[in-house]
């Protein structure tokens, strides 16, 4: 078996042990449960992703039925302009709403006060200003973090393996995303202790991400780093297609990347994520104040390298790559 990386628990993840949360029975009031889902970007991504179906799967596994016990008001985002559909769901009287972070969890932020919300991918709560802090967020909002900041120095060295004699790597980040700059200067201080310079590549159009992938092979920049962004998401298919075409490695905080035809993905299981915002909603349901559950830190993190695109690529993976793999998609 492949050794797992784990992160110690910051604050408080025993909290909602999922033995524990499957042990409990859902509330008996009889209650039809309106439950919110919002995703900054289309329904097909959160589909495609998984995240979506993790959801339901996870409230599946605590013993509520859809339609039965609860319905979900489900809001998405396509233009990742989140403002007018948080407002829609929070109009539509739910009792919990599940989120994806960022843009999102922002825009329900200005949306409500008094509706809970369970963010499922959560990179810096604090930053954003929907949480006092990890272990008692205060105010309406809980959830789950991901992709945090001393996750991406290891895909500095991801990459350094897998380029070998690697010295220039492009970041791919976008202008608005206020996690993004610290997320930058977190790889730069890693780069630099490895003697790799940094260059910033800007994605806030499809276009753009094109047209900057191009520019770092013109410029022999040979791999980049995919910061979180709902957008990039949504186009992991095109973006793993303009690495292959211009002979880069990449790699992103996730497995939905190697997935969609890129290189590597190191990070935690976001689909799980949003498996585990269900322990969330149950306890709320239950009569558990958002403000009063700590934000869970990451647990796991998972290496998962697609070997035809290596092929593709031209690069040979090392034994060390492979042997630290938790999976490899041939």
């Amino acid at each position: 078996m492949n050794p797992r990386r784990t992160l110690l628990v910051l604050l408080g993840a025993s909290v909602l042990a999922p033995g524990v949360a499957l042990a409990q029975a859902k509330p008996a009031s009889g209650k039809v449960w309106r439950i919110g889902f919002f995703y900054n970007g289309p329904r097909r991504t959160a589909m495609d992703t998984g995240r979506y179906p993790a959801f339901l799967q996870g409230m599946r596994e605590l013993g509520y039925v859809e339609g039965k016990d609860f319905v979900v008001e489900a809001r998405f985002a396509p233009e990742l302009n989140p403002l007018a559909p948080a407002a829609e769901l929070v109009r539509a009287n739910v009792d919990v709403i599940v989120s994806s972070g960022g843009a999102a969890a922002s825009a329900l932020k200005q949306a409500t006060s008094t509706i809970p919300v369970v963010v499922a991918t959560t990179i810096d709560p604090v930053r954003q200003g929907y949480a006092a802090s990890f272990a008692r967020p205060g105010g309406n909002f809980t959830g789950l973090s991901s992709h945090p900041y001393d996750g991406y120095p290891k895909h500095v060295e991801l990459l350094q393996l897998a380029v070998p004699k690697l010295s220039r790597i492009a970041v791919l980040a976008n202008s608005g995303n206020v996690n993004h700059p610290p997320l930058l200067e977190t790889i730069e201080s890693a780069a630099r202790g490895r003697g790799i310079e940094v260059a910033r590549v800007g994605g806030d159009t499809i276009e753009e991400i094109e047209k900057g992938i191009g520019a770092s092979a013109h410029r022999r920049i040979p791999a980049f780093i995919i910061l979180g962004s709902a957008f990039f998401v949504q186009y992991f298919g095109q973006i793993a297609g303009f690495a292959l075409r211009n002979r880069l490695a990449s790699i992103y905080a996730g497995r939905e990347y190697p997935e969609a035809g890129g290189l590597m993905g190191y990070g935690p299981n976001i689909p799980d994520n949003y498996r585990r915002a269900a322990t969330y909603v149950d306890r709320i349901l239950k009569g558990a104040k958002p403000g009063d559950m700590p934000i869970e830190q990451p647990t796991k993190f998972e290496l998962v390298i697609n070997r035809k695109t290596a092929n593709a690529l031209g690069i040979k993976l090392s034994e060390e790559l492979l042997f630290r793999a938790d999976k490899v998609i041939e």
